[in-house]
């Protein structure tokens, strides 16, 4: 039902990002983590900079016990509540944790997704994830990969497969090539020329 970019290991993460489109099946697994951590669940919309300053407030309390800062659809968030929120998960407090859910990823700021364990719906995964061939690009040579970004020209396809490296990657805790993968992203998102995003990749590869 469920596939995950971390192993099971989730008692040194305090940020997890449901991905689906499912509302049932991302609130399953939402009791399902907060069971595992033995903790409460506290509904918190983040939408909003003002949502954030209330966090804020909230966490100024003291929680004695664990607690689960639940917040749906947060790549409805606007980028300025995101900015806000990567502070929060920076920094996390002790007994805080934090599920947030999102249909994609492709609206969420690539580092907040790099600060949580990224939790899919396996029937919302799409071909382009597929752990095969992300690991058979990872072989590729310098020419096979700039051949094969040739081959993508729309880019939310070429989104999706740097977003698939970062998870890939961000599971193995292989850290070396996640600033140029996050800075492509982000010039994709930013509406960079496709062909250069990736091509700039591909050259600063490691």
């Amino acid at each position: 039902m469920y596939s995950t970019t971390k192993s099971d290991n989730i008692g040194t993460m305090h940020a997890f990002l449901l991905v689906g489109t499912n509302s049932e099946e991302l609130k399953v697994k939402s009791d399902e983590l907060a069971k595992k951590l033995g903790a409460a669940i506290i509904n918190f919309p983040l939408k909003k900079i003002a949502d954030v300053r209330d966090l804020g407030s909230l966490l100024k309390t003291t929680f004695p016990e664990p607690t689960i800062i639940y917040s749906e659809s947060i790549d409805e968030a606007t980028e300025e509540t995101l900015n806000a929120l990567l502070k929060n998960l920076e920094e996390p407090q002790e007994n805080i944790y934090f599920i947030l859910t999102a249909s994609s990823t492709r609206k969420v700021l690539p580092t907040i997704v790099s600060r949580c364990q990224v939790i899919r719906i396996r029937n919302q995964e799409s071909g382009i994830l597929n752990k095969e061939n992300i690991e058979l690009f990872l072989k590729q040579t310098a020419g096979q990969k700039l051949a094969f970004f040739g081959t993508i020209k729309d880019r939310d396809k070429a989104k999706e497969f740097v977003e698939s490296l970062i998870f890939y990657l961000h599971e193995k805790r292989d850290f070396k090539n996640m600033e140029v993968l996050v800075q492509t992203l982000t010039g994709l998102k930013l509406n960079g020329n496709v062909n250069l995003q990736l091509t700039n990749l591909v050259v600063n590869f490691i």
